[in-house]
């Protein structure tokens, strides 16, 4: 694990009464800007241009100030992150901004993080993160480390945060010429990990760490559409094979989905285990969201192969009516953006920004 920029205290010379939320656009930028409206809590857009005019322009009610940048390497530099440092700026980490700038920038970048910044550099690495949701007890796909271990269908998966983009499916048969290919591209056969491709319901849960409360609460799951792989699976196998078109698996849009009720004892486990193990590997519970990604099968096993240590955008689609599970803690209408809003007005009030940040 890597450590905090030598001599640098995360909230050293921050007022914790003026902080505000510093929500990076794209991702689940809007609906984190919704949450802080609706809890009444100061955010500062950080944007591209592009990004701005084409998109955030139209929603200046939902942010106290933009802060305009001409690419994201810029929020790295000393300027900018001075400028927030002076706003007093609590950053939200989301899987688009770990893409745009790196996880190791965003560990050396010397503004609070919400959340666990440490965990971010794991979930980079496809095998460390395995790794961490195994030692947490959480069950999980067989990982294939050589091809001839391939015994059916396997899924050949890329690090960091792609939303599935390069994801490649392959036979025992065709791994060998997926993993060459992909060598070629300049991926290294550590960087890549194979599992065994499973058959069931895909079932993303999402869970919100919460030192304030001191408990981790589930949020909400989601279910998310493909391309082209969702496109495919509507079609006559004959006509697939006419085809002849690879699947991929960029994440395009989500759907909100319940869990039979007799899957929360499983789901609120494997919740509560992975924010234990994530305090023992890095010294810092989540602090705020993280997913747990999987696939429910037939025998009513929950297999995880996939978190996430920062919010997801799945969770934007439960924006302003809140989800079935938050309903039962809140009894309001709370959705991933306003829960975190609500933690952060909750830690600004009690002098414990230290607690949800690193």
């Amino acid at each position: 694990m890597r450590g905090s920029p030598p001599g640098w205290d995360a909230l050293s010379g921050y007022d914790q009464q003026r902080a505000v939320l510093a929500v990076p656009a794209s991702h689940s930028a809007l609906q984190l800007l919704r949450g802080a409206l609706d809890e009444k809590v100061p955010a500062v857009l950080i944007a591209t241009r592009s990004h701005y005019e084409r998109i955030y322009s139209r929603f200046p009610w939902l942010y106290t100030r933009p802060v305009i940048l001409d690419s994201w390497s810029e929020l790295a530099s000393r300027r900018v992150q001075q400028r927030l440092r002076e706003m007093n700026a609590v950053l939200v980490p989301h899987g688009s901004l770990v893409e745009y700038l790196g996880w190791r920038r965003l560990l050396e970048l010397e503004i609070p993080l919400l959340g666990n910044r440490y965990l971010l550099e794991i979930e980079a690495d496809q095998h460390r993160k395995m790794s961490l949701l195994r030692e947490a007890g959480i069950e999980t796909p067989r990982t294939v480390t050589r091809p001839e271990e391939a015994t059916g269908p396997v899924i050949v998966k890329l690090p960091g945060a792609k939303g599935g983009r390069g994801y490649r499916l392959a036979t025992p048969e065709t791994l060998p010429r997926v993993l060459e290919e992909l060598e070629k591209l300049g991926y290294t056969r550590e960087e890549i990990i194979v599992q065994e491709y499973l058959v069931g319901v895909r079932l993303y849960t999402h869970y919100f760490h919460s030192p304030i409360y001191g408990r981790v609460e589930i949020i909400g799951m989601d279910t998310r559409h493909e391309s082209n792989i969702d496109g495919l699976a509507r079609l006559p196998a004959a006509l697939q094979q006419q085809l002849a078109t690879e699947p991929t698996y960029t994440v395009v849009a989500n759907t909100p989905i319940v869990a039979r009720e007799s899957l929360l004892a499983t789901i609120i486990s494997y919740g509560e285990r992975f924010a234990e193990a994530v305090e023992r590997e890095t010294g810092h519970p989540p602090k705020g969201p993280y997913s747990l990604e999987g696939v429910v099968l037939e025998d009513l096993t929950y297999k995880i192969f996939e978190f996430s240590g920062r919010i997801v955008a799945g969770t934007n689609v439960y924006t302003g009516t809140g989800t079935p599970y938050t309903w039962l803690y809140w009894d309001k209408p709370v959705y991933m953006g306003r829960r975190i809003a609500m933690e952060f007005k909750q830690a600004k009030e009690r002098h414990r920004l230290q607690d949800i940040t690193t």
